[in-house]
């Protein structure tokens, strides 16, 4: 047995009986939030997130605490475990999907941005990069990358050896390197953005929100096959500005706008008839709009209507 696996799983000796379930409790409820933030990275979705977590609570109360002297590593490892094992639940319903499926956006709380590593990891864009991995990429970046877990802690999450981790998280590394966004926007470049988008829902006034989209910006949005949505991805400042101007927005309803944290940064919340009908989040890069993400699918909007917590 390795060093790092007789740490976790000591000679200590048995748990009492009786003090059993409330120190499992105790343990779980401490690091939930932790659990969740490290569950919804790896998937991309609130719900699933939640039910993996019931899952992960399952089989932790099963467990003989007393030789278990990391509870927080414990714990991260069967959440990783079962939060693969729905990975593959989740791909044969993402080929039937209707439409582009985007994450399940969350509204969280203002001191979220300030935790930059953090509101990156859980911002809308790189919930789409992450999506570009395998499932076992996924589970090594968001461990190494986030949650700054060793190799060999991972090792036993994934399965693997810990030279094979480290050529995982290396080629992860680079996928994601590829791909995020470059120059990150600002949370006030964010916030223009969004009043801008702001201004053309209320107002139907493009040109302020014409003067912050990038040249190549894309569009996408997800209704799931129950709302109205985008099927395919708008490419470019002219596709999408007519998109906006033939009425992307325009429903036969009143229709409210109110500018909330979603994801980690800024972001949109719509309401038609005062009925919650989606959320836009934004990509920003060197101060200009490269990706919008409009999420109006009703089974993904639970978890706007309250904050979630997410840490590290």
């Amino acid at each position: 047995m390795s060093e790092r696996s007789e740490q976790l799983t000591g000679a200590d000796e048995p748990f009492p009986r009786d003090n059993r379930m409330d120190a499992a409790t105790e343990a779980f409820v401490t690091h939930r939030n932790l659990l969740f933030t490290l569950v919804y990275e790896m998937l991309g979705s609130a719900t699933d997130a939640e039910d993996v977590l019931q899952e992960t609570w399952l089989r932790w109360v099963g467990v003989d605490l007393g030789p278990v002297l990391d509870r927080r590593a414990y714990l991260m490892r069967i959440a990783t475990r079962q939060a693969l094992k729905r990975l593959r639940t989740l791909g044969r319903r993402k080929e039937s999907y209707v439409g582009p499926w985007l994450p399940e956006p969350l509204l969280t709380a203002p001191d979220v941005a300030e935790d930059v590593e953090l509101a990156d990891s859980v911002s809308m864009a790189m919930l789409l990069v992450m999506e570009t991995l395998g499932p076992t990429e996924r589970a090594v970046f968001v461990l190494r990358e986030v949650f700054d877990l060793d190799y060999e802690e991972i090792a036993q999450a994934v399965g693997k050896s810990p030279s094979a981790v480290r050529q995982i998280a290396h080629r992860a590394r680079s996928h994601v390197s590829a791909r995020r966004p470059r120059g990150t926007g600002s949370p006030a470049e964010h916030r223009a953005a969004l009043q801008a988008f702001q201004r053309a829902v209320e107002t139907g006034e493009l040109q302020s929100l014409l003067d912050v989209l990038a040249p190549d910006v894309v569009a996408l949005s997800d209704g799931g096959g129950i709302r109205h949505a985008l099927l395919r991805p708008v490419v470019g400042v002219d596709n999408v500005a007519r998109l906006l101007a033939v009425g992307w927005w325009k429903r036969d309803a009143e229709r409210s706008v109110e500018l909330v944290q979603i994801n980690g940064g800024p972001g949109l919340l719509v309401r038609l008839d005062g009925e919650i009908d989606g959320v836009v989040a934004v990509r920003v890069e060197n101060g200009y709009v490269t990706g919008a993400y409009h999420v109006r699918n009703p089974e993904k909007l639970s978890h706007v209507e309250r904050e979630t917590a997410v840490t590290r």
